[in-house]
């Protein structure tokens, strides 16, 4: 073959080369809770606020999104982690404007708006309570995988324990147990707010 179209050839295959190979050796960050990508669940949806109002997470594009599914009257995790997410958040400084914590009811029927208001008061401002029809709820629930039940009469409800982090993008990028240290969940935030 003659050197004119071998250097052609090369013109055209190198580049294309260190594309692939760019693409291969894309750098992750390196999360300490469980990294998600390319997932197809988790999409946005619309609930009802503390306050009443509509809330759309396709609204809040720009800012992480940290959703923990659970209930008012839990005994055991839920204040507990919503607490952490909100000291995390805190420990964040001013990038902690960028975090937006969003606690979704899986009990509805007793979590309403006002007692929803109440029971995000003492977290801060970056914590909303969202909550809507069984319906909804339940909808919501599947796409984002979340199990829950309710249980003894009603009074309880068995649910998933897990945290969801969406980047500013709204894509589903990490699942955070709701015992993770405070320093792994803050590590993984800021990592997400540098992207």
């Amino acid at each position: 073959m003659n050197r004119g179209i071998m250097r052609r050839m090369w013109r055209v295959v190198l580049p294309a080369a260190l594309v692939v190979l760019a693409a291969c050796n894309k750098v992750t960050p390196d999360f300490r809770n469980t990294a998600l990508e390319g997932v197809k669940w988790g999409k946005d949806f619309t609930l009802i606020s503390q306050t009443g109002a509509r809330l759309n997470t396709a609204d809040l594009r720009g800012k992480v999104l940290v959703l923990f599914f659970g209930y008012t009257h839990c005994p055991d995790i839920c204040a507990p982690t919503v607490a952490k997410l909100a000291q995390a958040v805190e420990a964040l400084g001013e990038d902690g404007k960028r975090v937006q914590i969003l606690f979704v009811s899986v009990d509805p029927e007793h979590d309403t708006p006002a007692q929803l208001q109440h029971f995000v008061a003492g977290f801060g401002p970056n914590v909303t309570g969202l909550t809507g029809s069984s319906d909804d709820i339940g909808a919501i629930a599947a796409d984002h995988m979340v199990y829950f039940k309710q249980t003894n009469g009603g009074a309880r409800v068995e649910h998933t324990g897990m945290i969801f982090v969406k980047d500013v993008h709204g894509r589903m990028r990490l699942l955070i147990k709701d015992s993770a240290p405070l320093d792994d969940i803050v590590h993984d935030l800021r990592l997400l707010l540098q992207e």
